[in-house]
């Protein structure tokens, strides 16, 4: 694992509709079946690892993810950009005022087997 720190960070503003400042504070380079764990002040916990072919992106979804304190979510912005975001649990308010300050939408929680067995199911159907 090799970590750049970026000092001072580079500050930039994203946001469709409100103007949210983004610090980037550095890069972390992984090399193949590496992983990184980012850890909240309330101790959830977030593991990202490098494969060969790319990234896990997630811990398992409707498992590993939500017992380390997240709720995965998929999520449609206002022009047709589709994100998955991590929802640390118990902060769901804050989020869903992030959700209406940029307009985005719920397409659908990826927290429960039963709503990503509904996404599977679909996406049967179109194919």
């Amino acid at each position: 694992m090799n970590i750049e720190k970026t000092n001072p960070p580079r500050s930039f503003e994203v946001g469709l509709h409100s103007k949210i400042a983004i610090k980037d504070c550095g890069r972390v380079a992984l090399d193949a079946d590496e992983q990184v764990t980012f850890i909240t002040p309330s101790g959830a916990e977030y593991d990202l690892v490098r494969k060969s072919w790319g990234f896990y992106a997630t811990p398992s979804l409707n498992d590993r993810l939500v017992r380390f304190g997240f709720r995965g979510v998929l999520v449609k912005s206002p022009n047709e950009k589709y994100y998955v975001f991590l929802v640390e649990k118990g902060k769901e308010q804050d989020f869903q005022k992030y959700l209406d300050a940029e307009r985005h939408s719920v397409v659908s929680w990826l927290d429960t087997t039963s709503n990503l067995a509904k996404l599977e199911e679909r996406a049967k159907v179109k194919n």
